[in-house]
């Protein structure tokens, strides 16, 4: 493969060091599709003859029907995918297919064959994560008038609809989206024709190879082009973040199975038994997805450890960039196809939702926010009147709305009986009507925009 240059074979060691074959041959398809671009451009700029253009397509479009069929001989010694095609093209049309890597290197050939690749991940992310937010939608118009706790410090603060807690994350997915939107728009660059690090003195026309392969259009700086990886650290970041959220939607799931709160339900097709305890229903997929933003933050450290100390142009380190992208990728995925299903499948139960606001005073904001109403109170003494009947309710073991008006009157002379209005979980959601709030009314406009704009 050296040519030339080396009259001697590399180490057993270095042999298996060197090669990245066992995974970038996860970008056959790309490699193929790269190099059908390639050699349009080469023959179009009479750099190749036309009936060697013919040629190379003939056998490369041969060589992908081999590998999906599985029957093409991967080989070590040959290192990598592009080596691994263009010798086996040599082998089915001759010299045609030594021409072929004309005008472009190895070095900007793999990360053409990323970018490819990773925008086509992208591309399939998003459509599972708009599915994620319809799933969420639906839930949150079932669920519009279904009360439950609203927690801060994970303890009871006030009332909420479950619709209102979805429709969280519906903004959550949205925000991650548009982060993976313009991760995509500025990788959408076309870095083929970049050579080695100088560009070539082949008169070839990047623009009509980028527009070939769907970018925007070329790379700018062929030092760059081959030299640069942040567009795969600002997919793993931003994964990272979704991976994130996703965790925190499946840890607020695995809580609210647990028998202290029993909010919802999963079917059999998301949880698991025990092989001890015949009595168990676990939430393991949502445990699962819990765990996935560890590799993504793990991938997003190891890509970024291995760039920030290298010199321009391109380094071998850089092949330590695809492993971790390729597991990022699958495990978000994964991660975000389970969460709708789990999403889909989930069932809320409107009466343990309930039993949970008979805990923790929710409605004590409510009582505070009469006082400033219908009083006149600075809101810092209704909030400490209202703190004083919390004591006393609590003193006696009963909720606000079971102390009599004369222990309210005691603490607050002018308290009349109209502060019972105030005291229901279902008045206080209902009284919610600020732009984003969780009144039944506002859920369900927050859904019909947010199927408008995110659907």
């Amino acid at each position: 493969m050296w040519g030339g240059r080396f009259t001697g074979g590399p180490a057993e060691i270095m042999e298996k060091i060197n090669a990245s074959i066992g995974f970038d041959k996860a970008l056959y398809k790309q490699d193929i599709q790269g190099s059908l671009a390639h050699s349009d451009m080469l023959a179009a700029q009479g750099v190749i003859a036309a009936e060697d253009r013919d040629a190379i397509h003939r056998g490369l479009k041969e060589i992908q029907e081999e590998i999906e069929a599985g029957k093409f001989d991967f080989k070590t010694e040959l290192e990598d995918i592009h080596m691994n095609v263009e010798a086996r093209l040599r082998e089915k049309i001759g010299d045609p297919g030594a021409r072929l890597h004309t005008g472009r290197s190895r070095n900007d050939q793999v990360i053409t064959d990323v970018r490819l690749w990773l925008r086509d991940a992208l591309d399939g992310i998003d459509d599972l994560m708009r599915d994620l937010q319809r799933a969420l939608l639906d839930k949150a118009e079932q669920y519009a008038d279904t009360l439950m706790p609203g927690y801060t410090h994970l303890q009871s603060a006030q009332p909420v609809t479950f619709g209102h807690h979805l429709m969280a994350y519906v903004e959550m997915v949205a925000r991650d989206r548009g982060r993976l939107a313009d991760c995509r728009k500025r990788l959408n660059e076309c870095p083929l024709g970049a050579a080695a690090l100088a560009g070539t003195s082949f008169p070839i026309d990047r623009h009509m190879t980028a527009k070939s392969l769907g970018f925007d259009g070329p790379t700018r700086n062929s030092m760059d082009s081959v030299g640069s990886r942040d567009f795969i650290l600002e997919f793993l970041a931003a994964g990272s973040i979704h991976a994130v959220h996703l965790s925190r939607l499946a840890e607020e799931i695995v809580m609210w199975m647990s028998d202290r709160f029993g909010f919802v339900t999963l079917s059999d097709a998301f949880t698991t038994g025990s092989s001890i305890m015949p009595q168990k229903k676990n939430p393991d997929a949502a445990e699962l997805v819990r765990a996935k933003p560890g590799r993504l933050l793990g991938a997003f450290i190891s890509v970024s450890t291995m760039m920030k100390g290298l010199p321009m142009t391109f380094c071998k380190d850089m092949q330590e960039d695809k492993e971790p992208l390729f597991d990022a990728v699958e495990s978000l995925t994964l991660a975000v196809a389970a969460t709708a299903g789990m999403v889909d499948d989930m069932t809320a139960r409107p009466d343990r939702m309930m039993d949970g606001l008979k805990q923790g005073f929710p409605t004590a904001t409510d009582l505070a926010d009469w006082l400033v109403r219908v009083l006149g109170l600075p809101f810092r003494d209704a909030h400490h009147v209202t703190g004083a009947l919390v004591a006393k309710a609590e003193s006696k073991g009963v909720d606000l709305a079971d102390l009599s008006i004369g222990e309210m009157q005691a603490v607050e002379k002018r308290i009349t009986d109209d502060i019972y209005s105030v005291l229901t979980p279902a008045a206080s959601v209902a009284s919610r009507m600020s732009f984003g709030g969780t009144a039944p009314a506002r859920v369900r406009e927050a859904v019909a925009a947010a199927r408008k704009d995110y659907l």
